[in-house]
Protein backbone atom coordinates (compact mmCIF):
# COMPACT_ATOMS: atom_id res chain seq x y z
CA UNK A 1 0.00 0.00 0.00
CA UNK A 2 2.90 2.74 0.68
CA UNK A 3 4.71 1.82 -2.56
CA UNK A 4 1.31 2.69 -4.57
CA UNK A 5 1.18 5.47 -2.33
CA UNK A 6 4.75 6.52 -3.33
CA UNK A 7 4.30 5.53 -6.80
CA UNK A 8 1.47 7.86 -6.86
CA UNK A 9 3.14 11.12 -5.59
CA UNK A 10 6.46 10.13 -7.82
CA UNK A 11 3.64 10.28 -10.82
CA UNK A 12 1.78 13.32 -9.65
CA UNK A 13 5.07 14.86 -9.51
CA UNK A 14 6.35 14.43 -12.71
CA UNK A 15 3.33 15.44 -14.45
CA UNK A 16 3.64 18.54 -13.05
CA UNK A 17 6.99 18.87 -13.68
CA UNK A 18 6.25 17.84 -17.51
CA UNK A 19 3.27 20.55 -17.42
CA UNK A 20 5.29 23.31 -15.64
CA UNK A 21 7.78 22.72 -18.42
CA UNK A 22 5.17 22.85 -21.26
CA UNK A 23 4.06 26.23 -19.64
CA UNK A 24 7.32 27.76 -19.09
CA UNK A 25 8.05 26.82 -23.15
CA UNK A 26 5.16 27.95 -24.49
CA UNK A 27 5.73 31.12 -23.05
CA UNK A 28 9.47 31.58 -24.96
CA UNK A 29 8.83 33.60 -27.79
CA UNK A 30 10.21 32.58 -31.36
CA UNK A 31 12.92 34.22 -32.96
CA UNK A 32 12.27 36.62 -35.55
CA UNK A 33 13.91 36.26 -39.05
CA UNK A 34 16.70 38.70 -39.45
CA UNK A 35 16.48 41.19 -42.54
CA UNK A 36 19.52 40.61 -44.35
CA UNK A 37 21.22 44.22 -44.95
CA UNK A 38 20.62 45.83 -48.52
CA UNK A 39 24.36 47.49 -49.20
CA UNK A 40 24.14 49.85 -51.85
CA UNK A 41 27.10 50.70 -54.43
CA UNK A 42 28.17 54.13 -55.78
CA UNK A 43 27.80 53.73 -59.65
CA UNK A 44 30.75 55.88 -60.13
CA UNK A 45 33.24 54.45 -57.76
CA UNK A 46 31.75 50.89 -57.32
CA UNK A 47 32.53 51.14 -53.82
CA UNK A 48 29.85 50.98 -51.15
CA UNK A 49 27.81 53.97 -50.52
CA UNK A 50 24.98 55.94 -51.54
CA UNK A 51 24.41 57.63 -54.95
CA UNK A 52 23.44 60.94 -54.03
CA UNK A 53 23.36 64.32 -55.38
CA UNK A 54 26.87 64.92 -57.53
CA UNK A 55 28.95 67.37 -56.35
CA UNK A 56 32.02 68.88 -58.35
CA UNK A 57 34.78 71.25 -56.79
CA UNK A 58 37.59 72.79 -58.62
CA UNK A 59 40.89 72.29 -56.83
CA UNK A 60 44.19 74.18 -56.53
CA UNK A 61 47.07 71.41 -57.23
CA UNK A 62 50.00 73.92 -57.13
CA UNK A 63 52.91 72.79 -54.35
CA UNK A 64 51.26 75.87 -51.95
CA UNK A 65 48.24 73.98 -52.49
CA UNK A 66 49.06 70.66 -50.35
CA UNK A 67 47.91 69.05 -48.65
CA UNK A 68 44.52 68.86 -50.04
CA UNK A 69 41.67 68.65 -48.34
CA UNK A 70 39.01 65.85 -48.69
CA UNK A 71 40.51 64.41 -51.83
CA UNK A 72 40.27 61.02 -50.42
CA UNK A 73 36.09 61.24 -49.91
CA UNK A 74 35.88 61.72 -53.69
CA UNK A 75 34.43 59.26 -55.76
CA UNK A 76 36.27 60.34 -59.30
CA UNK A 77 38.82 62.79 -59.76
CA UNK A 78 40.15 64.26 -63.09
CA UNK A 79 43.78 65.94 -63.61
CA UNK A 80 43.59 68.47 -66.13
CA UNK A 81 46.12 70.56 -67.48
CA UNK A 82 46.07 74.39 -67.17
CA UNK A 83 48.02 77.86 -67.42
CA UNK A 84 51.81 77.41 -67.45
CA UNK A 85 51.72 73.77 -67.94
CA UNK A 86 50.33 73.48 -64.42
CA UNK A 87 47.67 71.31 -63.34
CA UNK A 88 44.26 71.56 -61.31
CA UNK A 89 41.74 69.32 -59.88
CA UNK A 90 37.83 68.63 -60.82
CA UNK A 91 36.60 66.37 -57.97
CA UNK A 92 33.56 64.83 -57.91
CA UNK A 93 31.51 63.58 -54.59
CA UNK A 94 28.16 61.54 -54.37
CA UNK A 95 29.06 58.92 -52.44
CA UNK A 96 30.81 60.70 -49.51
CA UNK A 97 29.89 64.57 -48.65
CA UNK A 98 33.01 65.83 -46.65
CA UNK A 99 32.16 68.58 -44.58
CA UNK A 100 35.56 70.30 -45.50
CA UNK A 101 36.70 70.48 -49.45
CA UNK A 102 39.78 72.58 -50.58
CA UNK A 103 41.84 74.59 -51.56
CA UNK A 104 38.98 75.93 -54.07
CA UNK A 105 40.13 77.70 -56.89
CA UNK A 106 38.37 78.69 -60.24
CA UNK A 107 37.00 77.17 -63.02
CA UNK A 108 38.40 76.82 -66.22
CA UNK A 109 36.64 76.12 -69.70
CA UNK A 110 37.30 72.33 -69.98
CA UNK A 111 35.09 71.69 -66.79
CA UNK A 112 31.74 71.70 -68.91
CA UNK A 113 32.71 69.47 -71.01
CA UNK A 114 33.93 66.93 -68.38
CA UNK A 115 30.89 67.43 -66.04
CA UNK A 116 28.19 67.35 -68.65
CA UNK A 117 28.31 63.79 -68.65
CA UNK A 118 27.26 63.50 -64.96
CA UNK A 119 23.96 65.20 -65.62
CA UNK A 120 23.41 68.39 -63.66
CA UNK A 121 25.76 68.86 -61.29
CA UNK A 122 26.20 70.89 -58.01
CA UNK A 123 29.40 72.78 -58.92
CA UNK A 124 31.74 74.73 -56.52
CA UNK A 125 34.69 76.56 -57.24
CA UNK A 126 35.92 79.86 -56.43
CA UNK A 127 35.66 81.90 -59.43
CA UNK A 128 36.22 82.50 -63.14
CA UNK A 129 37.55 84.98 -65.96
CA UNK A 130 34.81 87.16 -67.58
CA UNK A 131 34.07 85.89 -70.14
CA UNK A 132 33.70 82.53 -68.98
CA UNK A 133 31.30 83.45 -66.30
CA UNK A 134 28.13 83.18 -68.33
CA UNK A 135 29.41 80.04 -70.30
CA UNK A 136 28.85 78.23 -66.77
CA UNK A 137 25.60 80.58 -65.86
CA UNK A 138 24.23 78.70 -69.18
CA UNK A 139 25.46 75.57 -68.64
CA UNK A 140 23.72 72.37 -67.79
CA UNK A 141 25.03 73.03 -63.93
CA UNK A 142 23.74 74.39 -60.51
CA UNK A 143 26.29 77.39 -60.82
CA UNK A 144 27.24 77.58 -56.79
CA UNK A 145 30.57 79.80 -57.34
CA UNK A 146 32.10 81.78 -54.48
CA UNK A 147 30.63 84.72 -56.06
CA UNK A 148 27.26 84.14 -54.91
CA UNK A 149 27.91 82.63 -51.34
CA UNK A 150 28.52 83.50 -48.29
CA UNK A 151 31.57 83.64 -46.56
CA UNK A 152 30.46 80.87 -44.26
CA UNK A 153 30.42 78.53 -47.27
CA UNK A 154 33.53 79.64 -48.67
CA UNK A 155 35.95 80.21 -46.00
CA UNK A 156 39.68 81.33 -45.52
CA UNK A 157 42.00 78.96 -43.58
CA UNK A 158 44.16 81.34 -41.32
CA UNK A 159 46.89 78.67 -42.04
CA UNK A 160 47.46 79.15 -45.47
CA UNK A 161 48.82 81.76 -47.77
CA UNK A 162 46.54 83.31 -50.30
CA UNK A 163 45.29 82.59 -53.23
CA UNK A 164 45.43 78.44 -50.96
CA UNK A 165 43.29 79.56 -48.17
CA UNK A 166 39.66 79.03 -49.65
CA UNK A 167 38.00 76.16 -48.53
CA UNK A 168 34.40 75.08 -48.94
CA UNK A 169 32.41 73.93 -46.47
CA UNK A 170 30.55 71.77 -48.56
CA UNK A 171 28.13 70.30 -45.80
CA UNK A 172 27.06 73.31 -46.11
CA UNK A 173 26.55 74.13 -49.33
CA UNK A 174 24.83 70.98 -50.03
CA UNK A 175 22.12 71.98 -47.24
CA UNK A 176 21.87 75.21 -49.26
CA UNK A 177 21.26 72.88 -52.05
CA UNK A 178 18.23 71.44 -50.77
CA UNK A 179 16.84 74.74 -48.64
CA UNK A 180 16.92 76.66 -52.22
CA UNK A 181 15.42 73.30 -54.12
CA UNK A 182 18.11 73.42 -56.33
CA UNK A 183 18.16 70.73 -59.15
CA UNK A 184 21.28 68.41 -58.82
CA UNK A 185 20.95 65.14 -59.94
CA UNK A 186 22.06 61.88 -58.38
CA UNK A 187 24.63 59.74 -59.61
CA UNK A 188 24.44 57.69 -62.41
CA UNK A 189 26.85 55.31 -64.72
CA UNK A 190 29.07 57.53 -66.74
CA UNK A 191 30.09 55.19 -68.83
CA UNK A 192 32.79 52.46 -66.85
CA UNK A 193 31.78 48.93 -65.14
CA UNK A 194 33.07 47.46 -62.38
CA UNK A 195 34.24 43.78 -62.21
CA UNK A 196 37.37 41.59 -62.56
CA UNK A 197 38.83 41.68 -66.41
CA UNK A 198 39.81 39.30 -68.69
CA UNK A 199 41.92 41.53 -70.73
CA UNK A 200 45.50 41.00 -70.33
CA UNK A 201 47.46 43.49 -68.88
CA UNK A 202 51.56 44.69 -68.19
CA UNK A 203 52.65 43.89 -64.46
CA UNK A 204 54.06 47.66 -63.67
CA UNK A 205 55.00 48.90 -60.51
CA UNK A 206 55.29 52.61 -61.17
CA UNK A 207 53.78 55.12 -63.81
CA UNK A 208 54.77 58.75 -64.20
CA UNK A 209 52.81 61.32 -65.97
CA UNK A 210 54.11 64.47 -66.77
CA UNK A 211 52.66 67.74 -68.22
CA UNK A 212 54.86 71.04 -68.90
CA UNK A 213 55.16 71.86 -65.16
CA UNK A 214 53.52 69.03 -63.19
CA UNK A 215 54.10 65.59 -62.56
CA UNK A 216 52.37 62.72 -61.28
CA UNK A 217 53.83 59.56 -59.96
CA UNK A 218 51.62 55.99 -59.55
CA UNK A 219 53.21 53.44 -57.08
CA UNK A 220 51.64 49.97 -56.88
CA UNK A 221 51.21 49.13 -53.75
CA UNK A 222 50.15 44.99 -52.79
CA UNK A 223 50.16 45.59 -49.03
CA UNK A 224 46.92 48.97 -49.44
CA UNK A 225 45.98 46.90 -53.30
CA UNK A 226 45.99 50.61 -54.34
CA UNK A 227 47.79 52.63 -56.33
CA UNK A 228 50.29 55.39 -53.95
CA UNK A 229 50.49 58.85 -55.43
CA UNK A 230 52.84 61.21 -55.43
CA UNK A 231 53.08 65.06 -56.99
CA UNK A 232 55.91 66.38 -58.33
CA UNK A 233 58.19 63.70 -56.75
CA UNK A 234 56.74 63.83 -53.18
CA UNK A 235 53.72 61.96 -51.69
CA UNK A 236 50.50 63.31 -52.69
CA UNK A 237 49.27 63.66 -49.05
CA UNK A 238 45.65 64.41 -47.53
CA UNK A 239 45.42 67.03 -44.71
CA UNK A 240 44.80 63.86 -42.67
CA UNK A 241 48.78 62.65 -43.30
CA UNK A 242 46.78 59.65 -45.55
CA UNK A 243 48.56 59.37 -48.53
CA UNK A 244 46.22 59.58 -51.34
CA UNK A 245 45.54 56.50 -53.76
CA UNK A 246 43.42 55.28 -56.39
CA UNK A 247 42.56 51.23 -57.22
CA UNK A 248 41.92 52.20 -60.57
CA UNK A 249 43.97 55.14 -62.36
CA UNK A 250 43.36 55.99 -65.73
CA UNK A 251 45.56 57.85 -68.06
CA UNK A 252 43.41 59.35 -70.65
CA UNK A 253 45.37 60.54 -73.82
CA UNK A 254 43.50 63.58 -75.33
CA UNK A 255 44.01 66.82 -77.55
CA UNK A 256 45.03 69.81 -75.76
CA UNK A 257 44.84 73.18 -77.66
CA UNK A 258 44.56 76.64 -76.68
CA UNK A 259 41.24 77.90 -76.25
CA UNK A 260 40.31 81.63 -76.71
CA UNK A 261 40.43 82.02 -72.56
CA UNK A 262 43.27 83.26 -70.51
CA UNK A 263 44.20 84.14 -66.72
CA UNK A 264 44.58 87.55 -65.54
CA UNK A 265 48.61 86.99 -65.81
CA UNK A 266 48.19 86.87 -69.64
CA UNK A 267 48.15 83.14 -70.16
CA UNK A 268 46.49 80.86 -72.36
CA UNK A 269 44.54 78.67 -71.10
CA UNK A 270 43.81 75.02 -72.41
CA UNK A 271 41.39 73.48 -73.69
CA UNK A 272 41.07 69.80 -72.65
CA UNK A 273 38.70 67.66 -75.18
CA UNK A 274 37.25 64.92 -73.54
CA UNK A 275 34.82 63.78 -76.34
CA UNK A 276 35.59 62.14 -78.95
CA UNK A 277 37.91 58.82 -79.35
CA UNK A 278 41.34 58.11 -78.43
CA UNK A 279 43.82 55.25 -76.71
CA UNK A 280 45.00 55.41 -73.42
CA UNK A 281 45.56 53.02 -70.32
CA UNK A 282 43.64 51.76 -67.72
CA UNK A 283 46.03 50.59 -64.41
CA UNK A 284 44.36 48.19 -61.72
CA UNK A 285 46.00 45.77 -59.62
CA UNK A 286 49.49 46.34 -60.28
CA UNK A 287 48.93 45.86 -64.13
CA UNK A 288 48.15 48.62 -66.87
CA UNK A 289 46.02 47.64 -69.86
CA UNK A 290 46.11 49.51 -73.15
CA UNK A 291 43.03 50.46 -73.92
CA UNK A 292 41.09 52.89 -76.41
CA UNK A 293 37.82 55.43 -75.33
CA UNK A 294 35.23 56.58 -76.53
CA UNK A 295 32.57 59.00 -75.65
CA UNK A 296 30.47 60.13 -78.83
CA UNK A 297 28.88 63.04 -77.42
CA UNK A 298 28.28 65.76 -74.26
CA UNK A 299 25.89 63.96 -72.46
CA UNK A 300 26.79 60.32 -72.45
CA UNK A 301 29.85 58.65 -71.03
CA UNK A 302 33.35 57.42 -71.63
CA UNK A 303 33.60 53.23 -72.24
CA UNK A 304 37.07 52.12 -72.63
CA UNK A 305 38.08 48.70 -74.48
CA UNK A 306 41.22 46.25 -74.90
CA UNK A 307 42.51 46.12 -78.09
CA UNK A 308 40.77 43.50 -78.95
CA UNK A 309 37.51 45.39 -78.65
CA UNK A 310 36.32 43.60 -74.85
CA UNK A 311 35.00 46.11 -72.49
CA UNK A 312 37.84 46.89 -69.53
CA UNK A 313 36.27 46.41 -66.14
CA UNK A 314 37.39 48.53 -63.45
CA UNK A 315 38.49 47.81 -59.94
CA UNK A 316 35.90 49.66 -57.28
CA UNK A 317 37.43 52.31 -55.29
CA UNK A 318 38.95 55.37 -55.36
CA UNK A 319 39.25 56.99 -59.29
CA UNK A 320 41.47 58.98 -60.82
CA UNK A 321 41.75 59.87 -64.45
CA UNK A 322 45.03 62.38 -65.79
CA UNK A 323 43.70 63.93 -68.74
CA UNK A 324 47.23 64.01 -70.98
CA UNK A 325 48.77 64.51 -73.95
CA UNK A 326 51.76 62.95 -73.37
CA UNK A 327 52.90 59.53 -73.34
CA UNK A 328 53.26 57.88 -69.82
CA UNK A 329 56.72 56.02 -68.55
CA UNK A 330 56.22 52.99 -67.20
CA UNK A 331 58.20 50.92 -64.89
CA UNK A 332 57.70 46.84 -65.74
CA UNK A 333 57.97 44.19 -62.91
CA UNK A 334 60.56 41.36 -64.65
CA UNK A 335 58.73 38.39 -65.81
CA UNK A 336 60.45 36.28 -63.30
CA UNK A 337 58.95 38.27 -60.56
CA UNK A 338 55.52 37.15 -59.36
CA UNK A 339 53.13 38.65 -60.73
CA UNK A 340 49.28 40.32 -59.17
CA UNK A 341 47.17 36.84 -58.19
CA UNK A 342 44.51 39.31 -58.76
CA UNK A 343 43.42 40.43 -62.40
Amino acid sequence: MRSRKVLGLCSLSILLLISGCATVTSNVAKPIPSIPKVIEYNVLSGREGINGPVLVVKIDDTNSAHPQIGLEDADVVYIEQVEGGLTRLAAVFSSVIPIRIGPVRSARISDIEIMSQYGRVAFAYSGAQRKLLPVIAAANVANLGAQAQSPTIYTTDPTRNQPHAMVLRADLLMQRVLDKEYVVDSAKSVGWKFGVTDSIGVPISRAVIRWPSAQYGVIWSSVENRWLLEHNNEPNLADTGKQLGATTFVIQMISITPSIYGDKFGGTTPLSRTVGTGTGYILRNGKSFTATWSRASDEVGTTWKALDGSEIAFAPGHIWVALTDTEPDFTLIPASAKPSPTK
